[in-house]
C-alpha cells in the first residue's frame, strides 16, 4: 500500500511540476495531497483498519479526525487562503459524522445516524461548495481534495469509531475475482452499449489517448470517481441498507437505484438516461460487491466502464 501510495503521489507531482507549477504554495499543495492519499491508502491495507479499531476504539477515529483538520488548516495557511469560515465548514464535515457515530456506536449498522451520516457526506461532496473550501490553485484541485477528505471521514467514522462490519474497504485479490470483474464488466457492456446506443445517450466516437494520458485517466477514475463511489454506495449504503432491511437483495437493489438517481443532475438536470444507465451499472457493481466482499472489485469495474466510456463512446 505504500509502495502504491508513493507512486501516485510522486506521478500527481511530477505531473503538475510539468505544467510549471511552483513555490511555497504548490509544495504545500503537493504535501496535502500525499497526506490524504496516505490516508485513504494505509487504511486499505489488509488487516490495518481491524487492528488499530480493535486496539484503540472510537479514539483513533476522532485522532484521524483532527490529523485531518490540522491538515486542512496547514493548507490554507500555506497556500495564504485561511478564513476562519473555511475553517468551521471543514470542522463541521469532519466532526459532525464522528459526532453521530459516537451516539449510535453500540447499536447494529443500519440506524438513522448511519444513514444520516452517508447522505451528508454524499450532498457535500456533490453540492458543497468545494471551490471556495479549496481555493488554491484556482480551484481545479477541488473535486480531487475533496474526495480524498470524504473517504477519510468516512473510514474515521464507520471503520475506526463505528467499527461497521463487511464495508470491505481492502485492496486486495481473493478466489474468482478475475471471473467476477470481468464477467461482469463484459456482461454490463452487453446490456449497456446497445441500451445507451439505442436511447441515444451514447454514440460509439473512439479517442486516440497518448498513454500518458490513458494512464493518468485510469488511475484517476479508479482511485477518485471509482473507489470512493463504492465506498458509498457499496459498502456503506449497500451494507446497510441490507442490514437494516435483513435483506441483501432489498438492499442491493435499493442501493443501485438509489446510485442510478444520483447522477440525475449530470450534464443537465433531469437527465433520466444518465439515470437509467447508472442504476443499471449499479446493479452489476453492486453483484461484484456481493460476491467478492470487497469495494475495491467493484471499483475496477467502476472504473474500466468509467474508462471504456470515456475514451470509446462520445455522450450525447
Amino acid at each position: 500500500m505504500l509502495g502504491i501510495w508513493a507512486g501516485v503521489a510522486l506521478a500527481g507531482a511530477l505531473y503538475a511540476s510539468w505544467q510549471g507549477n511552483g513555490g511555497r504554495a504548490f509544495a504545500v499543495t503537493v504535501a496535502t495531497f500525499a497526506l490524504l492519499l496516505l490516508g485513504m491508502l494505509v487504511f486499505a491495507a489488509r488487516g490495518v483498519t481491524e487492528s488499530i479499531a480493535g486496539k484503540s476504539g472510537a479514539a483513533v477515529g476522532f485522532s484521524l479526525g483532527a490529523v485531518l483538520f490540522v491538515v486542512f488548516v496547514m493548507c490554507l495557511v500555506g497556500t495564504g487562503t485561511f478564513a476562519f469560515a473555511r475553517a468551521t465548514a471543514m470542522a463541521a464535515f469532519i466532526f459532525i459524522p464522528l459526532g453521530l457515530a459516537t451516539s449510535s456506536e453500540a447499536a447494529a449498522a443500519g440506524t438513522w445516524q448511519d444513514f444520516l451520516t452517508v447522505a451528508g457526506v454524499w450532498t457535500f461532496v456533490k453540492f458543497g461548495p468545494t471551490h471556495w473550501i479549496w481555493p488554491y490553485p484556482g480551484g481545479r484541485l477541488a473535486y480531487v481534495f475533496t474526495v480524498l477528505m470524504a473517504v477519510n471521514v468516512a473510514v474515521a467514522t464507520f471503520l475506526l469509531v463505528r467499527r461497521a462490519k463487511g464495508v470491505g474497504y481492502s485492496i486486495g485479490w481473493g478466489k474468482n475475482w478475475s471471473i467476477y470483474v470481468v464477467g461482469s464488466f463484459v456482461a454490463f457492456g452487453c446490456v449497456a452499449i446497445p441500451l445507451g446506443l439505442s436511447i441515444k445517450f451514447i454514440a460509439f466516437e473512439p479517442r486516440h489517448a497518448s498513454l500518458t494520458s490513458l494512464l493518468l485517466g485510469i488511475v484517476g477514475i479508479l482511485f477518485f470517481t471509482a473507489w470512493p463511489e463504492e465506498l458509498l454506495f457499496r459498502g456503506l449504503l449497500q451494507n446497510f441498507l441490507a442490514r437494516a432491511s435483513k435483506s441483501d437483495f432489498a438492499g442491493w437493489w435499493t442501493a443501485s437505484m438509489l446510485f442510478g438517481f444520483s447522477h440525475i443532475t449530470n450534464m443537465g438536470f433531469p437527465n433520466w438516461k444518465y439515470v437509467i444507465l447508472a442504476a443499471v451499472a449499479g446493479i452489476f457493481y453492486g453483484w461484484v460487491w456481493k460476491k467478492t466482499g470487497s469495494i475495491f472489485a467493484s471499483a475496477l469495474v467502476h472504473a474500466g466502464v468509467d474508462v471504456a466510456w470515456h475514451f470509446l463512446f462520445r455522450t450525447l
